[in-house]
């Protein structure tokens, strides 16, 4: 297998335009690969700037977990410190947990954010959202947002070999002079999200977003979210 380093997004477009294999942290294709066989071209977007963007309103695909510090916001800095182990978080990247990976930890606290990604083509660098993201796999250059007003995270603790273990993520946004209660939801491999306005009473903002998709979860995972956004500065 030959590993292609770009250095610029143009160089990427090329690896691609080639039939360049991403690679991201290899935590997730390693195993695969050694059981199936290496591709003959693979790709690191390590060394291009735009996919290393650490700051407080964008991410690169190419960050490491283990990079993700209190620049980002509380949602995504602990949904990225929960991942796997400190060996694990030093070598797998943003853009392989949200494209490669079935558990997709990162999603829900991008969706609360309301992350945009940036994605890269043989044919150029565009725009899209995260559902585009998940259901086709681009390769992700960055994510980007709105700072929120406040934000949170909570994963219940999982056991291995066990059903990936409930996640929450929150995220309040100002919008239309009031605030946005934006929350995620990753029940086994499924992820929810909803969004409502927040009214000031906060069993009364519970109702409005029971009546998103969030409504769908389990009784057990509701109570959950309950809890989690009744604690949550709102």
């Amino acid at each position: 297998m030959l590993l292609r380093l770009p250095a610029s997004v143009s160089e990427a477009r090329e690896c691609l335009a080639e039939g360049a294999v991403p690679i991201g942290g290899a935590t997730l294709v390693w195993a695969t690969w050694q059981r199936d066989g290496f591709p003959a071209l693979a790709m690191s977007l390590r060394d291009v700037p735009e996919a290393n963007v650490l700051e407080r309103t964008a991410v690169g695909g190419a960050v490491v977990l283990q990079r993700i510090d209190d620049r980002v916001p509380e949602a995504l800095r602990l949904a990225a410190a929960r991942v796997g182990t400190g060996a694990v978080r030093r070598s797998a990247t943003v853009g392989g947990n949200l494209v490669g990976s079935t558990l997709r930890c990162l999603l829900p606290a991008a969706l609360v954010l309301d992350a945009r990604a940036t994605v890269l083509e043989p044919d150029g660098v565009r725009e899209t959202d995260l559902a585009e993201v998940v259901a086709k796999r681009p390769v992700l250059l960055s994510l980007r947002w709105r700072e929120p007003v406040t934000s949170a995270f909570f994963k219940l603790a999982g056991a291995a070999g066990a059903e990936p273990p409930l996640v929450i993520a929150s995220a309040v946004h100002a919008e239309d002079g009031g605030r946005r209660l934006r929350v995620a939801v990753r029940d086994g491999y499924d992820v929810l999200d909803g969004s409502t306005m927040c009214t000031g009473d906060t069993e009364e903002t519970l109702q409005a977003l029971r009546a998103t998709a969030l409504g769908d979860l389990s009784p057990a995972a509701w109570d959950i979210v309950h809890a989690h956004v009744a604690a949550s500065p709102i």
